[in-house]
């Protein structure tokens, strides 16, 4: 197979070129230079958004193209055009973003879109942004011939947003660690390299249209996930289980200042973490478990020195010491992070919603 990857040297398209490479493919690059692809592969260097940005790509052929754009949908929409006649199918990593907010729990592909989106369109917010992008994949390569990939929450070596790196880093601080509750909330993301393999997968079946790829809801829970981060770190931190009703008090931010973490009962879980992904599972998805997940990150992180990159359209998440200082001083709590004993799961009667928020 021969695989144009457009980036291909962070996150996502570094886990795709990796895994291709693993399979034998011909990998073309095409990437601002601003990182080294990995090794192996041919590289082009373009900017897709200055004028003539694309020349690298006026000549050649491939089976499949893969995309991650994440900003301004005509940049997207210029890219698909020009390749249309070249490239056998075009995969763009979209973002189950593009549904109306807020889904509900059990949300297929069928699920209702955000409004106001073109291919045409320059930046706008994340949601239209993706959705504009897959509308220039459709028009150029149509739905036989366009992969449209609506990851949820993605984790796994690379990641450059933060989440799971800052917990990791959190845990290897030790000490008593504010643990979001309840234990067993069921979480949904996908490893980045299994989100990869699936696309590899999708492009050798001839596969076309929209699949929500994560793994199946409740793959893992909170309490999996961090005491995976806490082994895996040396086993210095100490994991104090708190109430959401305390948390969402404090006046924490779910996503943001407690990553990965959003309340039980409320909108926002369910459009994060209960999205129904039959359909890639019927199509070849297979997720590893999470303390593969958990490990090889750490590993990575490492091996780099400790700090993780960051792209700089994305704000920092974490929890700064002071407010989580103040919120483990907060006595009362259940065990488990069901709240004060004798109360429901929120902590104080409710389920924990998050008015406002959006993902």
């Amino acid at each position: 197979m021969r695989l144009l990857v457009l980036g291909g040297t962070e996150f996502v398209g570094r886990a795709v070129v990796e895994a291709a490479l693993g399979r034998g493919w011909e990998v073309t690059v095409f990437h601002r230079g601003r990182h080294a692809p990995p090794p192996g592969v041919r590289s082009l260097h373009g900017d897709r958004t200055a004028p003539d940005g694309l020349t690298a790509l006026a000549e050649g052929t491939w089976d499949a193209v893969v995309d991650t754009w994440s900003a301004a949908p005509r940049a997207v929409r210029d890219a698909a055009r020009l390749l249309r006649g070249r490239a056998g199918r075009y995969v763009y990593v979209s973002s189950c973003s593009v549904y109306a907010w807020a889904p509900p729990a059990g949300y297929t592909e069928d699920a209702p879109l955000v409004e106001g989106a073109a291919a045409d369109a320059g930046q706008t917010d994340y949601a239209r942004d993706k959705r504009g992008a897959e509308l220039a994949v459709l028009d150029a390569f149509g739905a036989d011939r366009s992969v449209l990939v609506r990851a949820g929450l993605i984790l796994g070596p690379y990641e450059n947003i933060g989440r799971l790196p800052w917990w990791l880093t959190r845990m290897a601080r030790g000490g008593p660690v504010l643990a979001p509750g309840p234990r067993d909330l069921p979480l949904q993301y996908v490893d980045v390299r299994d989100l990869a393999e699936w696309v590899l997968g999708a492009v050798e079946q001839e596969l076309g249209g929209p699949y929500n790829l994560v793994a199946p809801a409740g793959h893992t829970t909170m309490g999996a996930l961090l005491e995976a981060c806490a082994h895996t770190t040396g086993g210095a931190a100490e994991l104090r289980w708190t109430a959401p009703g305390t948390v969402l008090g404090a006046g924490i931010e779910p996503w943001t200042q407690l990553p990965v973490w959003v309340p039980p009962g409320s909108d926002l879980h369910d459009a994060l973490h209960r999205a129904d992904v039959s359909r890639a599972l019927a199509t070849g998805l297979s997720c590893r478990p999470v303390g593969d997940t958990v490990h090889d990150t750490w590993t990575w992180l490492r091996g780099i020195g400790g700090t993780a990159p960051r792209r700089p359209d994305r704000p920092p998440v974490g929890l700064d010491p002071e407010t989580e200082a103040k919120v483990l001083a907060t006595d009362g709590e259940g065990p488990d992070g069901h709240g004060p004993r004798g109360h429901g799961p929120g902590g104080d009667g409710s389920g924990g919603g998050v008015p406002g928020t959006t993902p």
